[in-house]
């Protein structure tokens, strides 16, 4: 249900909530009833972030099928050449839409109103909600990488180094896989969202994570 950049970005979002939690800790003086708290802390936010954000993907996929909606009923109903090139601007590539003829906007129309069901009900349909479990799915399961050395490593400055590293190999990976379905250039964009994560972790660290 999801696209490639749906995942590759709940993904990082997660990986990124998840570090600058992890990265407040501070090794020097945390105890092991701090460290179970961490972990516990840190899922129970991105289990939070999670419900949010699969909310959220349902809001939009409803109100992009109103929006949808819209549009079909503008070209069926409207005759301002101005309006009907606006709208279309939303589907269309800007200059596409401005180049169009009033036949090449008679056409649009024709072919809109011979497909009635062009575009689905705006409601909450079941692709959504699958969509929307893969959300919190994904956004709660990165944090199990970051968290769990905190768990398994009684010493936590290597704990935290572990936890560091899996997390910046997992954004460079998300980054690595949302460059190559954008067209960005992969390794440019997984170096981004690397660079990203370590100018986090710096920040954590200056202010005493």
């Amino acid at each position: 249900m999801l696209s490639p950049y749906d995942r590759a970005s709940e993904v990082l979002f997660g990986l990124i909530m998840a570090l600058t939690l992890t990265g407040a800790l501070n090794v020097a003086s945390a105890t092991e009833q701090e460290t179970r708290a961490l972990f516990v802390s840190t899922l129970a936010c991105n289990v939070a972030w999670g419900f949010v954000d699969a909310v959220m993907y349902v809001m939009n996929a409803v109100l992009g099928r109103g929006r949808a909606l819209l549009l079909d009923r503008a070209l069926r109903e409207g005759s301002d050449p101005a309006r009907l090139r606006a709208l279309l601007a939303e589907v269309l590539p800007e200059q596409v839409a401005e180049g169009l003829s009033a036949t090449g906007l008679d056409a649009a129309r024709r072919t809109v109103m011979v497909h009635p069901d062009l575009h689905a009900p705006a409601r909450v349909q079941w692709e959504d909600v699958l969509g929307a479990v893969g959300v919190f799915v994904l956004v709660v399961g990165t944090t199990v990488p970051v968290a769990l050395p905190f768990l398994l490593i009684s010493d936590l400055t290597l704990a935290k180094v572990v936890s560091r590293s899996l997390a910046l190999a997992l954004l460079f990976a998300g980054g690595y896989r949302l460059g190559r379905y954008s067209g960005v250039g992969p390794v440019w964009m997984g170096l981004t969202m690397l660079g990203i994560g370590a100018v986090l972790v710096a920040v954590v660290t200056a202010l005493g994570g």
